[in-house]
């Protein structure tokens, strides 16, 4: 984790001061994971440690916009209220592209009774960790990120294709964990591993996946609210560096027809609060029965949680049978094909692998859902089915193939609107919805060229 997680406001003012910040940029993130917020200048931000927006800006969605009636105003107030957004002092980091000294701060969403926001995706993964901090667990998490590099694309029309490297030519084959592949963007990659420093982003590894510009960015495992600041700080960073070496970065999860889709793998355990020991292994080195309750728990909820991790209509393209994405929620130790996978490791660093995760799922959302599913998966002690020891794409479609499918699932269980909480669940669905209601207007080439000539 960077240096700044445990500061207070005395330590974020030093920081500052250290590097002569002129300029503050205030961040909370909304719902799709977009930075929303305010620049300050150093001394108004000091001053007034805060600010004030209008409630539905970390509830519109992707295009937005926002429902003109319905049960999203039973929670966001009609009116339009003011929410008080508060500085974290442990998100602060430079910004490394800006022309003056100028940093990044998240900010908590609060309520005029100086409660959390229960709609604010920060909100709902606190909500989360809190929910094992009562049962005197800490989840550890470490995600791995997906995204693709494309020429710059103008035209929504025109199709997205590789950018061209350094030899002057594109991708036009798989090339997975290609060193020579990566080396294409060399300068772009250079300019990003030196922005995540001067930002203390913990990142790791970077490969080169299967796709055409396809790379890979693994993050050091820690506790989940840094690491999904951490995500949002690097989506946002990579875009910036894309742009000015005249590429596009993108995150959908699937950009380009024919190309395998873009993930964000999530690794998890638990540790106990006191004494840190994983719980979920015994302690002569054997899966505990917290293990495979947890990923009982996977089982029984991530189905009904999906449109919380695969968000968009474009999510569902990636989830289909031999793409290098799970169709089910099959589990199996080192084993790609299924939807929860158990990776070879030592009982103290043993862990479960959510592999249904989609790269253009907000980060705060996709912890608060995965934990939310083991969380229910420890507390009803609910086993899971046999280990599936062979290739899951064989076995039937066991997740919602559309958006659509995936909220009615959603608004159907109960149990998750209990653990993250009744009001999020309502404005998110109903965003959700209006987006799709959105993207049913529009007509595709497919319907032109099959449908026009020939119904």
């Amino acid at each position: 984790m960077a240096q700044t997680a445990d500061m207070n406001f005395n330590d974020l003012e030093q920081w500052l001061n250290e590097r002569r910040v002129t300029e503050i940029e205030c961040l909370v993130p909304d719902l799709t994971g977009v930075a929303r917020g305010k620049i300050l200048p150093r001394e108004k931000f000091t001053e007034d440690r805060g600010m004030r927006l209008p409630q539905a800006i970390v509830a519109m969605g992707v295009t937005g916009v926002f429902p003109e009636s319905g049960p999203y105003y039973d929670v966001i107030d009609p009116t339009d209220k003011d929410m008080q957004l508060r500085p974290d002092p442990g998100s602060v980091r430079i910004v490394p592209w800006a022309t003056d000294p100028t940093a990044q701060v998240i900010h908590d969403c609060f309520d005029n009774d100086g409660k959390l926001v229960p709609f604010a995706p920060r909100s709902v993964l606190r909500r989360v960790c809190d929910l094992y901090a009562a049962e005197g667990l800490q989840p550890i998490v470490a995600p791995e990120l997906e995204f693709y590099l494309t020429a710059r694309n103008t035209d929504p029309n025109t199709l997205l294709k590789a950018p061209i490297g350094r030899s002057g030519r594109a991708e036009t084959s798989r090339q997975a964990y290609s060193i020579d592949a990566v080396n294409e963007f060399d300068p772009l990659f250079e300019e990003i591993y030196d922005y995540c420093e001067k930002m203390e982003l913990n990142v790791d590894t970077l490969i080169h996946e299967v796709g055409a510009g396809q790379m890979e960015i693994n993050f050091f495992h820690n506790k989940p609210l840094g690491l999904a600041d951490e995500v949002f700080f690097f989506k946002r960073t990579v875009r910036e560096a894309a742009l000015r070496h005249d590429m596009y970065a993108t995150f959908m999860a699937k950009p380009i027809a024919g190309e395998p889709g873009s993930a964000m793998h999530v690794h998890q355990s638990l540790v106990q609060v006191d004494g840190g020991h994983n719980v979920f292994s015994n302690p002569d080195g054997t899966p505990s029965e917290m293990f495979m309750h947890y990923i009982g728990g996977l089982q029984r909820y991530v189905p009904a949680a999906m449109a919380l991790v695969a968000p968009y209509v474009n999510s569902y393209r990636r989830l289909s049978r031999h793409t290098a994405a799970p169709i089910n929620i099959e589990w199996g130790h080192d084993n790609r094909t299924v939807g929860i996978r158990s990776p070879i490791s030592a009982p103290a660093a043993r862990r479960v692998e959510n592999r249904v995760i989609g790269a253009d799922a907000n980060p705060y959302v996709a912890m608060a859902m995965t934990l939310a599913c083991g969380y229910l998966g420890l507390k009803n002690k609910i086993m899971p089915k046999p280990e599936m020891r062979g290739d899951a794409y064989l076995s039937p479609y066991a997740l919602p193939r559309s958006l659509g499918e995936a909220l009615d699932w959603l608004r159907k269980e109960s149990d998750l609107h209990e653990v993250l909480g009744k009001e999020f669940i309502t404005v998110y669905t109903e965003i959700k919805e209006l987006e799709f209601e959105e993207f049913m207007k529009v007509i595709s080439p497919w319907e032109r060229e099959h449908l026009l000539l020939h119904v």
